[in-house]
């Protein structure tokens, strides 16, 4: 199984939420799993991604060029793929990946939790989509999509497809599902 990490990437991210990325990190090495993550070594990208390799998870990268010295590319990873734009980046991931878990995290972590998430709900893939929702950080995102359904602009269909929990055990029970 290889999941998809998606993560805050910023130094300003409080230290529980880079704990709770390097806990992901670690629950995926003991289940035996590979990591596949935006390939920087800062915050909560790094924290997931070192977890992991500490437990002997392979780890797969992918930053573009752009961001190699910004997010500080993480030359540790078993493969580190350096591209050109930030679409080549979410399409590498989503082709390396079994699986998609957004943590908590900002614009960039929403654009591409959205991104699997649309494709899922128009059959463009049936990869499993795990929204990790710690401290309601998701709530009011959560809020809105609900008042999208209940205003028919949100399908049920699309709503099912999105497993939404604050356990990292579940998220990730969730991606093997």
């Amino acid at each position: 199984m290889r999941v998809c990490v998606y993560c805050g990437s910023l130094k300003t991210v409080p230290e529980s939420y880079v704990e709770l990325a390097a806990s992901v990190g670690r629950e995926i090495a003991a289940r035996g799993w590979s990591l596949v993550w935006g390939g920087g070594r800062t915050s909560m990208m790094g924290a997931v991604a070192r977890a992991a390799r500490e437990g002997s998870a392979r780890t797969v990268g992918v930053i573009p060029r752009g961001l190699v010295d910004r997010e500080i590319a993480d030359d540790e990873a078993d493969e580190l793929l350096v591209v050109d734009t930030m679409r080549e980046r979410k399409a590498a991931m989503e082709a390396h990946a079994d699986a998609f878990l957004a943590l908590p995290g900002g614009i960039g972590t929403a654009e591409e939790f959205f991104e699997v998430w649309t494709a899922r709900v128009l059959a463009m893939h049936a990869k499993p989509v795990v929204l990790l929702d710690v401290d309601d950080h998701y709530k009011g995102l959560a809020d809105w999509l609900t008042g999208l359904r209940d205003k028919g602009f949100v399908s049920d269909f699309a709503m099912r497809s999105l497993v939404v929990t604050n356990d990292v055990s579940a998220a990730l029970d969730a991606c093997a599902a």
